[in-house]
């Protein structure tokens, strides 16, 4: 017992009672320490991984533009691989006595508008690559401050973007591969090494230009995902943070991200969305305008790079609207917390103000019992420190409460989320997008068939 009460009555010198305690302590500190930073270390190596294994891969199909040679370089790569040999060889597929293959023309506007749109999706974001370099364009800087409980979640969202272009790409090319076999097992040309070289330029060319157009839609897709891991560790700190400063500035910095992508992706959003339009409209109008019949050889190159552009389109759309209605969802968020907070603590606080009022009836009785003739310093001297307590203690909690409530009415009028140039990309915009669409393919159908 003496030892005990010597321990607890003399709690400073604990540390030189027990010295042996102290290195093993310090030591277990360093070993965790250092296991923490190995295992961030680890988690940074796979990041640089995944990221260097990325630019790679954008800078194989020309998104690399960092001087002035390489621009010219790629650009005059792209417009022989992207664009004259597909026209070169749909030249030389010349067939006059083919009845069925009469829609060359077609495929020329289609050819065109896949490397415009592909021109598109390389202009605008080798542009924002250049300019800002991998990182910073995917916001997974390391100098920021806040990517390093995020490591895993970065590399399986980079990871899980590069399997959604593979899937989309390799049914695409299955497509294109069958068309092109069957269109030459069909048109024939007198010499097949004619037919193969106008076939290996086919479909070099549209997996070139198909690749660029729908690598821009991932790299879209990639951003607003990785910036949908971060609402979602917000919505966990709405949890397990009570301070509304912290919660703001937090709050300030996902919407600053949002806008920032706004401002880096409207111009290429824009021109995806009209050349699509345009593609697709020219295209039915020539194919609802021909009479005889369509078939895999002669439309099929309708179909294939119909499905590529609105597979591009959905993938943009998706993305937006996810991370739009991410940011909108957090309002919910900080409603219910706001909520919940103020009903908790009701109960709380009303028995302290019960108490508080019982102190002061108290003291109030006391006060009248003592029949002493103070002068009216004297009185609000005695009266001022009862007061002060109770309305420090109400101000108290009327601030935290106007605080919450200011917050929440802050997230209300500042949601967040895509948008290009004030509109905001969620589904009521996307409804707007699919009854334009719907409208314009019917004012086609009705001039072409109908007529």
């Amino acid at each position: 017992m003496t030892n005990l009460e010597i321990k607890t009555e003399e709690p400073g010198q604990s540390n030189s009672q027990t010295p042996l305690l102290t290195p093993n302590s310090n030591h277990d500190n360093h070993t965790n320490n250092h296991d923490n930073k190995n295992h961030e270390e680890c988690d940074c190596s796979e990041v640089d991984h995944s990221l260097v294994r990325l630019e790679k891969f954008l800078n194989a199909l020309g998104f690399d533009q960092g001087s002035v040679l390489a621009s010219v370089i790629w650009w005059t790569v792209f417009l022989a691989v992207g664009v004259a040999v597909p026209l070169v060889a749909l030249w030389l597929c010349d067939c006059s006595e083919c009845e069925m293959y009469e829609l060359r023309g077609c495929e020329m506007v289609i050819v065109t508008f896949q490397a415009t749109l592909a021109a598109a999706s390389l202009l605008c974001l080798s542009h924002n690559l250049r300019k800002y370099g991998i990182r910073r364009f995917l916001f997974v800087d390391r100098y920021t401050g806040h990517d390093s409980s995020f490591h895993r979640d970065y590399v399986k969202q980079i990871s899980g973007s590069l399997r959604l272009l593979i899937l989309w790409m390799f049914p695409c090319f299955i497509l294109k591969t069958a068309r092109e076999i069957i269109r030459i097992s069909y048109v024939q040309h007198g010499s097949w090494w004619l037919s193969l070289g106008i076939f290996s330029a086919l479909i070099i060319s549209w997996t070139y230009v198909s690749a660029i157009s729908l690598s821009a839609c991932v790299l879209f897709h990639m951003v607003c995902n990785l910036q949908v891991i971060h609402f979602v560790d917000y919505g966990k700190l709405l949890e397990r943070e009570g301070d509304v400063l912290v919660l703001l500035e937090e709050h300030i910095r996902l919407r600053y991200h949002l806008s920032k992508i706004s401002h880096r992706f409207r111009i290429y959003l824009l021109l995806s969305f009209l050349v699509v339009t345009v593609s697709q409209v020219v295209t039915l109008l020539q194919v609802t305008g021909y009479r005889n019949m369509i078939t895999i050889v002669n439309g099929g190159d309708f179909a294939v790079s119909t499905l590529v552009q609105v597979v591009g389109i959905v993938i943009c759309l998706h993305a937006a609207t996810r991370i739009s209605h991410r940011a909108q969802g957090v309002v919910s968020l900080a409603s219910r917390w706001h909520a919940m907070v103020t009903c908790t603590s009701s109960d709380s606080s009303h028995s302290r103000s019960s108490a508080s009022m019982g102190n002061l009836l108290e003291a109030s009785n006391n006060l009248n019992s003592i029949h002493i003739d103070y002068s009216e310093s004297d009185l609000e001297s005695l009266d001022y420190p009862g007061m002060s307590i109770s309305n420090t203690q109400l101000v108290s909690q009327m601030s935290s409460n106007h605080k919450r409530q200011s917050f929440v009415m802050y997230l209300q009028t500042n949601p967040g989320g895509i948008t290009i140039f004030g509109w905001t990309v969620d589904r009521s915009l996307v409804n707007t997008i699919f009854f334009l669409e719907l409208s314009l393919v019917t004012f086609v159908l009705g001039q072409t068939l109908i007529s």
